[in-house]
């Protein structure tokens, strides 16, 4: 009998993760709140639970919660009818979300003290396409035990997990660093084209010439698609995460001008609708 895992969250990333749960051998017991969502993971083949509750009740032994923000975070795990309300025993909580690293610590702790209930954060780096091709990049925290234990799920959904210590909010810190040199080597390239572009070099052969010499950077190899990059979509997912290391640098006192920098202009190139070279 497969074992099976609760998942909480089926949009653009969810959705291909528990698809690649399932082809891995795992039974995914799916919720979403959005009927349309709902419809989309039937379609592939997702069983649906119609409450939290039963998500809790069902799963033998992890959920993941891959909702968006802390608030829906909330909600979904402490909430009046949410996962905790069906007082599971020996659970663990993986939130894939990305949080702000001390709300993520904070939730952590409101989850455990409910006694045999235990939370990891498992922050996830790659976008859509990773998510579907199963090669996310995953950045866990938590008791090393546990982060262990759920290895099995990681490899099923990433092809590489690290492991950044005891503390859930330090997967959500490795993220918004991760995030934070995105953003400044989107705008590195972004201005290498611009500047190219005044002595009319083509800019095909520019991001062929970054490929294999220092101006290399996963940004240049996915430049095509990273240049088409929107407000509505990853755009504005990078700058939330830009803005937050920028809050905690500053709560922290650890200068990051690049990152400010990269905040602006990014937020520039939103009002034109994505990121501009020319």
């Amino acid at each position: 009998m497969s074992k099976k895992i609760g998942f909480v969250g089926l949009g653009t990333m969810g959705l291909p993760m528990v698809v690649n749960l399932n082809r891995a051998g795992f039974e995914v017991i799916g919720y979403d709140a959005f009927e349309g969502s709902r419809q989309k993971a039937i379609a592939a083949g997702i069983t649906m639970a119609e409450t939290l509750k039963d998500v809790a009740e069902q799963a033998d032994d992890a959920i993941v919660s891959m909702v968006r923000d802390y608030a829906q975070n909330v909600d979904v795990i402490l909430g009046q009818d949410g996962l905790l309300s069906a007082n599971p025993k020996n659970l663990t909580i993986i939130v894939m979300s990305t949080l702000d690293p001390d709300t993520m610590n904070e939730l952590g702790q409101q989850v455990e003290e409910h006694g045999e209930v235990r939370l990891i954060a498992a922050a996830v780096s790659g976008g859509s396409t990773g998510a579907e091709a199963g090669t996310l990049s995953i950045m866990a925290s938590g008791a090393e035990d546990v982060v262990t234990a759920a290895s099995p799920y990681f490899d099923a959904v990433g092809s590489n997990t690290f492991y950044y210590g005891s503390k859930p909010g330090n997967s959500q810190a490795a993220k918004l660093v991760n995030n934070l040199v995105l953003g400044i080597n989107m705008n590195a390239v972004a201005e290498g084209l611009k500047f190219g572009a005044q002595y009319n070099l083509p800019e095909a052969e520019l991001l062929n010439l970054f490929k294999v010499s220092t101006g290399d950077s996963w940004v240049a190899r996915n430049w095509d698609a990273v240049s088409e990059w929107t407000a509505d979509t990853a755009l504005a997912v990078l700058l939330k995460d830009l803005k937050a290391a920028h809050l905690k640098g500053l709560e922290h006192h650890v200068a990051m001008p690049f990152n400010a920098l990269s905040s602006t202009q990014l937020f520039d190139s939103m009002g034109q609708n994505n990121l501009q070279t020319k």
